[in-house]
């Protein structure tokens, strides 16, 4: 294949990812999206490996890597479930900034890579390897505690260590005096201390921010690693001078970049303070609320039974659902519930909140996947000032999410995140195992409010006995 012909498929290629990342936008065409990305890649692989760069000795290689990263993505598409796409997504994440890291010690010990450039280019293509590795190794090492910590690994706890910023600050000091060193070594064996260096300290910055990070968090750390992925990515298209991996990394950064932004609007924090060390717990106890915020009155129960005379009666219906009913599994059962009380004439829409699970966007997957009708799953925006004319709102498995603390209590660590508003419906119920807080570790009054009903036990089995009910 000529260079003008690749260069042409990039171009299609980019155009594609484009349209991918339009489509993903709304769940009516993700589909459409997927498969738009899906050409792309296929392009641009191809591309790429007919290309001109690519000599025939190569070709055994390069298939027997894609025969064995194919066979491992296989297996993972048809074993991991859709409750476990967070942690998935991170360790995807991290084989991002693993391969940017190898592909820049690659580049600069190849002398056919750089042993041609000689002055201020030299210098550039040696900036550009090193923040390369550096990006990559940040990106691999934070995505792998991400992991740890979305697959229940390590706890959510955030890890503040004593002078944490004085130590990132030494660490960045650090980088930046053996970036120079790095720039004017000699030969390439002396370019690999500086640079090895610095990698052992991005990889341990990487450990250090993600574990100050609370369990609360989460959702942004996922879109913020997709951002540095990108970054990274762009990065090594410098390196070899790939303009299509320049193009992708620069939309998946960016992208990602803007979506960290709106997942720290929904829930009122700036990225600064996210980074610096967030707030969570993993849950694992009832948090204690002090002063005036300590919440009054007592946690009434309710039965399966009780729950589907109530949802029999009501005319209007919201469904929170949270990490819980990820957890349990339940999106089905709640999809037949759903189908039944939409037979029967109910007004039934789901609430979503932009921080809900574990990662952007995890409760639209879970209900997309249940086959849920799109048109009823609304966003906070749309459906906040429609609970005080809500007969019924069922809470399966959220909290933080649901919590009036963060209207009703400046002191609380989530004072000012956008919740839902559930505690406006003539009954919420709370769908919960037990009294232990959320990921934020924080106290939740509306357990205590006198129009509350609580539904304890797993989100699956209590589910499977509304159904039960409703059709008997």
């Amino acid at each position: 294949m000529s260079s003008s012909i690749a260069t042409v498929s990039y171009i299609g290629a980019t155009i594609l990812f484009i349209l991918s990342l339009g489509g993903l936008s709304h769940p009516e065409s993700s589909r459409r999206g997927n498969l738009y990305g899906i050409l792309g890649m296929t392009i641009a692989v191809l591309a790429t490996v007919f290309g001109p760069q690519v000599t025939t000795q190569g070709y055994a290689w390069i298939i027997g890597a894609m025969v064995v990263g194919g066979s491992i993505g296989l297996y993972a598409a048809r074993t991991v479930k859709m409750t476990q796409m967070p942690e998935l997504v991170a360790l995807m994440h991290s084989l991002v900034g693993l391969a940017a890291a190898l592909v820049g010690y690659a580049n600069y010990i190849d002398p056919a890579a750089s042993g041609h450039l000689q002055g201020v280019e030299k210098v550039i293509h040696e900036i550009e390897i090193y923040v390369g590795i550096l990006i990559g190794a940040v990106t691999f090492s934070g995505s792998i505690i991400a992991f740890c910590k979305l697959s229940g690994r390590i706890g959510g706890k955030p890890l503040l260590l004593p002078g944490r910023h004085w130590l990132n600050l030494l660490g960045l000091l650090i980088i930046l005096y053996f970036g120079r060193e790095f720039v004017h070594a000699e030969s390439i064996e002396a370019g690999m201390k500086p640079l090895i260096i610095m990698t052992v300290v991005s990889l341990l910055f990487g450990i250090h921010m993600v574990m100050a990070i609370g369990g609360a968090d989460m959702p942004v750390v996922v879109s913020m690693l997709n951002s540095y992925s990108g970054w990274a990515a762009a990065a090594t298209g410098f390196m070899l001078s790939n303009d299509l991996l320049i193009v992708t990394g620069a939309l998946v950064g960016s992208s990602g970049a803007i979506l960290s932004y709106i997942m720290c609007k929904a829930m009122n924090r700036n990225f600064i303070s996210v980074i610096a060390g967030g707030f969570g717990t993993g849950g694992g106890a009832p948090a204690k609320a002090k002063g005036d915020a300590e919440p009054v009155g007592e946690v009434v129960s309710i039965s399966a039974v009780e729950t589907a005379e109530l949802l029999r009666d009501a005319k209007n219906v919201i469904i929170v659902p949270g990490y819980g009913m990820a957890v349990a599994q339940a999106q089905h059962t709640v999809f037949e519930i759903t189908k039944l009380l939409r037979g029967k004439g109910v007004n039934v829409r789901f609430g979503i909140h932009p921080v809900a699970g574990r990662m952007p966007g995890h409760m639209n997957v879970l209900l997309a996947e249940a086959k849920v009708p799109y048109d009823i799953v609304m966003e906070m925006d749309e459906l906040n000032e429609d609970f005080p004319d809500t007969d019924v709102t069922m809470v399966i498995g959220a909290n933080d999410i649901v919590n009036p603390a963060a209207q009703e209590d400046p002191t609380s660590p989530i004072a000012g995140m956008p919740v839902l508003e559930v505690w406006k419906a003539k009954t919420s119920i709370v769908m919960k195992r037990s009294m232990a807080s959320g990921y934020a570790g924080v106290d939740n009054p509306l357990f205590y409010k006198e129009n509350n009903r609580m539904l304890f036990g797993d989100a699956k089995k209590m589910l499977d006995e509304v159904l039960v009910a409703l059709k008997s």
